[in-house]
């Protein structure tokens, strides 16, 4: 049997070298629940190829489903799309998902608009709750904006269980879900340290990761719509073109070379190659720009802090140590003089920097990047936007799960206890009537019983 000659042995070892660290290095999440839901399919395959299982099948044994009340709705032509059944909630239900790994957890509600025949969707009207977070108030499917809508939160974790609720506003609606992912995280996905940055200055702050964060922008800046199918958490990147202002002062950069993943640096969960492959850059060589901001604005709705993730990486240089750039957050100096070539000691190695942000009353967040006095290029590759769960552990107003449950709980024991209670009024009035009677009975004048008793009209307050 011939050999291989010396050169091509080294190669395969080489090759397989690399492809046991990609390997290796490859997240796998121990949490990873990909729910279809209203579908006994075993495995209905999403746009990506990622399987989601049924909730009424028999693979989904580590998920619990807990109402009677509930009502799974398939299309009459079934098309094996994942979106062609819907669970409908006509009383508050709740799924609850096994949990392996204590922590942060990604959760992806999917909404899909179907015809529901024998329900009026001007009734689709319910709250989300994740164990004592509300994630949405009051969705309704006449509030979609498209016919197909996902809502991405990182939620921490601390129990074996996580227990999704769907409960409907009032007695007259329903809630109603396509498909579900409950997903454990990478640990670096949201760091525990941030800089909070307001009119005082910039501070550090801590115990970050235990809070609650809905994902409301995620961006490639200088670069196209990056798929699920591209990022290795199944997230969607949008184009930076409706949030860059005055774009024409810039350039963009595509990097086709390597990005230098770093142990203890930003990883591929992250954020993808295409991200950090991609940028904006304001050329510090142009004298117009000697002065010039590159700013993004991003609208978002008031009263909430925000964790502003901002992406770099210096696919530009040619040599170490020519990139230094301020950055700016609310049109507050965030940093100064940021210089990828220290932090990474590499070209073309991802960074990124997190900032804790209120919204402000003009509900708009902005983010910046301008030349250093110390000369050099401006560089950014991706921004995300993520809201803060508030004081009382909610995304949507200053209602809490707590007080969402206890309503809809008030509706489930009020028939007894207004039961319990008439009983009791009856026998108070029985007693009063007779002690009346006996009184008139052992009495010299004689006066008529009183034949009007008054009413007692009780009502939950979840109706």
């Amino acid at each position: 049997m011939a050999k291989l000659p010396n050169f091509l042995t080294f190669s395969l070892l080489i090759f397989t070298i690399f492809v046991l660290q990609l390997v290796s290095s490859s997240f796998t999440p121990i949490d990873h629940y990909l729910i279809n839901c209203g579908s006994n399919f075993p495995a209905i395959s999403d746009s990506y190829n990622r399987n989601f299982v049924g909730d009424e099948s028999p693979s989904s044994d580590s998920l619990k489903l807990s109402a009677t009340r509930t009502i799974p709705l398939t299309e009459s032509t079934p098309s094996g799309d994942l979106y062609n059944s819907v669970r409908i909630f006509t009383e508050p239900s709740s799924y609850s998902f096994k949990i392996n790994q204590k922590g942060a957890h990604l959760v992806r509600l999917h909404f899909h608009r179907l015809n529901f025949e024998t329900f009026d969707g001007k009734n689709a009207n319910f709250h989300v709750l994740a164990d004592d977070y509300l994630l949405l108030n009051d969705f309704s499917l006449l509030g979609m904006r498209n016919d197909v809508e996902i809502r991405e939160f990182v939620l921490w974790v601390d129990s074996d269980e996580l227990e999704l609720s769907f409960v409907p506003v009032e007695k007259a609606n329903f809630g109603f879900i396509s498909a579900i992912e409950v997903i454990s995280a990478p640990k670096d996905l949201i760091l525990d340290i941030a800089q909070v940055v307001n009119s005082n200055g910039v501070t550090k702050i801590n115990g970050l990761n235990k809070n609650g964060f809905e994902t409301v922008f995620r961006v490639n800046v200088g670069g196209p719509k990056i798929t699920p199918f591209n990022d290795t958490l199944w997230r969607t990147w949008v184009s930076d073109d409706e949030f860059v202002k005055s774009s024409g002062e810039s350039k963009e950069v595509r990097f086709s070379g390597r990005i230098k993943y770093q142990f203890g640096g930003a990883s591929r969960e992250v954020a993808p190659d295409h991200v950090y492959g991609s940028a904006r850059v304001i050329s510090a060589s142009d004298s117009s720009n000697s002065r010039y901001n590159l700013t993004w604005t991003f609208p978002v709705v008031g009263g909430y802090k925000y964790l502003v993730r901002t992406h770099f990486c210096d696919i530009v240089s040619r040599t170490l140590g020519s990139l230094y750039f301020n950055v700016y957050v609310n049109r507050i100096l965030a940093y100064e003089n940021l210089d990828l070539s220290t932090i990474t000691n590499s070209l073309a190695s991802p960074y990124y920097a997190d900032f804790v942000v209120d919204g402000g009353n003009d509900g708009v967040i902005s983010v910046s990047v301008g030349n250093s006095a110390l000369g050099g290029n401006a560089i950014l590759n991706g921004v995300e936007v993520f809201k803060m769960s508030n004081a009382v552990k909610s995304f949507d107003g200053m209602i809490s799960a707590e007080s969402v449950l206890r309503s809809c709980h008030g509706e489930n024991v009020g028939f007894p206890f207004i039961f319990v209670l008439a009983i009791g009024v009856l026998l108070a009035v029985s007693l009063l009537l007779r002690k009346i009677l006996v009184t008139v009975q052992d009495s010299v004048a004689w006066s008529r019983l009183p034949t009007d008793v008054s009413e007692v009209a009780l009502k939950s307050s979840y109706h």
